[in-house]
């Protein structure tokens, strides 16, 4: 039932396994078909790691893309701070 709305879940000691396979030499191949993964997962983990020693797709953005995410981050966390301070304006106003 994995597909894009329900994608898989790896934990962190299985993604390392199979890169430990990959790297000690067996075939992509095989890795894929007898863990039944897709096909670029494999690839996508091990670059991962050679990276940023992770598997978590986070922490192997570049810093040319995780620029703008930190900025989505700020800007929410600024509109929130803008949205209690609307609330609270008519409190403080009425003292």
């Amino acid at each position: 039932m994995a597909g894009p709305k329900h994608p898989r879940h790896y934990d962190e000691a299985f993604k390392r396994q199979i890169v430990q396979l990959y790297e000690s030499g067996k075939p992509s191949r095989e890795i894929r078909a007898g863990y039944d993964i897709a096909r670029s997962i494999p690839r996508r983990w091990v670059q991962g790691i050679r990276d940023s020693g992770s598997t978590r797709a986070a922490d192997n953005l570049t810093p040319g893309r995780n620029e703008p995410v930190e900025l989505r981050r700020r800007d929410r966390r600024l509109e929130m701070g803008v949205d209690v301070l609307k609330q609270a304006a008519p409190v403080f106003a009425r003292k």
